[in-house]
């Protein structure tokens, strides 16, 4: 699996519905007017954490840092485990890449 680039940005996929039942993150794809029952993803905490943050502005370098920060992690295993489930989520088809953000301009004086 090749690495994606850090400055990469990911957004949720317009037929992707997400639900949240007695605690549980969970996503449903919907394509076109039916459900594929057996195409439902349960998030553990963690992906649920990078779903909330695949927001189409958060680049994966950012995301991976938040991961690191709030799971106490060391910022090599977040990278990894980030890098995994992104091929994941693309592969099941629930996110795609964004465009990426503009750089702030720089001022010349």
């Amino acid at each position: 699996m090749p690495e994606r680039d850090w400055a990469a940005v990911f957004r949720k996929r317009d037929d992707v519905v997400t639900r949240q039942i007695v605690g549980e993150t969970i996503l449903v794809p919907v394509r076109g007017q039916l459900i594929n029952m057996q195409k439902l993803f349960c998030l553990n905490p963690v992906a649920a954490f990078v779903w909330d943050h695949v927001n189409g502005q958060q680049t994966l370098a950012e995301i991976r840092d938040a991961v690191a920060a709030a799971f106490e992690v060391q910022p090599a295993q977040a990278a990894a485990d980030l890098q995994e489930f992104v091929a994941e989520l693309l592969g099941a088809e629930l996110i795609e890449e964004g465009p990426r953000p503009c750089p702030a301009p720089s001022r010349s004086r």
